[in-house]
């Protein structure tokens, strides 16, 4: 068998309709469910199975909502092909998804992971609401020139590369106006396209700042474990072993971009062939596509 690596979803994958299929066929994802219904005091499995999509669109409701139907495709992935879920070697995930990645590889429970989501969300809703912000994607630049391009529209706000995404794909977050002059800009800097993404605030920058200090406090009383396989972070795209060093890099992450196309490599490096995207959406799929077009990548959950 191929050396194989699991993908979670980040935040935008979620859609209305994510995940009722799983719970109504399969009792371990219903369970899962069931479970975070209890435990965030809301019913998480009505709004994505049948929304309104303006509510499980928000910060503090979409990061739980992903979470739970990442792990619910693993249970059904389990049922259907559980050697694929054994043979697993590595696992990453996008921004929010790294925390799924990490209950998977064993270094976080369900239920601390999910409390450890909520509150990640509710602080980063809350930074968001204080200072608006927004992203931008810039299609068809190098870094160096959308750092060029971030330089010339920051002005006197904040205003910095967030996701490195794939070769041509790079995020831009910051202050609303600075992403508004920076997507203007853009097309006389060479971009293909600059476009403003759907979400609540300025992810992966200072703006964040005011989230960090409620992350640090949540996850100080987490019991964590050493990883069974590597989860590679964001943060430097490496894997770490010890806990410690896993809990000051996920409160790194809030504020700092996002080395996707980089953690990639490292996987490719490490001779992974056999890439699964597990949770709602293709995003990461694409991306891969765009990093490696003859790498093999299926998805757990469409």
């Amino acid at each position: 068998m191929p050396k194989i690596a699991f993908l979670f979803p980040g935040q935008g994958a979620q859609t209305v309709g994510m995940g009722r299929l799983l719970a109504e066929s399969l009792p371990q994802a219903r369970g899962l469910f069931d479970r975070a219904n209890a435990i965030l005091g809301y019913d998480l499995a009505r709004l994505c199975f049948k929304g309104p999509a303006d509510e499980l669109d928000t910060t503090a409701v979409s990061q739980p909502a992903l979470f739970v139907t990442s792990l619910a495709a693993i249970e059904q992935l389990r049922q259907d092909s559980p050697e694929v879920v054994l043979s697993c070697e590595a696992t990453a995930g996008l921004s929010l998804g790294e925390y799924t990645a990490l209950v998977f590889a064993g270094v976080i429970e369900f239920e601390a992971g999910l409390r450890l989501v909520q509150e990640r969300g509710s602080a980063m809703q809350d930074a968001s609401d204080a200072v608006p912000g927004g992203m931008v994607s810039v299609l068809g630049l190098e870094l160096a020139q959308v750092e060029e391009l971030c330089d010339r529209a920051r002005g006197d706000d904040i205003l910095q590369v967030a996701n490195l995404l794939c070769p041509g794909n790079i995020v831009i977050s910051g202050n609303n106006a600075a992403c508004v002059r920076a997507a203007d800009m853009a097309p006389a800097a060479g971009a293909m396209k600059a476009l403003p993404l759907a979400v609540a605030g300025a992810f992966h920058t200072p703006i964040m700042a005011s989230a960090v200090d409620r992350l640090a406090a949540a996850l100080t009383n987490v019991p964590m474990a050493k990883p069974t396989i590597p989860v590679v972070s964001n943060v430097d795209a490496r894997p770490h072993d010890d806990p410690e060093e896993i809990r000051q890099l996920l409160v790194q992450q809030v504020v700092s971009p996002v080395r996707w196309e980089d953690s990639m490599r490292y996987l490719l490096g490490q001779g992974v062939e056999q890439f699964y995207e597990v949770g709602p959406g293709r995003v990461l799929r694409g991306l891969l596509k765009r990093i490696d077009r003859k790498i093999a990548c299926g998805g757990v959950l469409e």
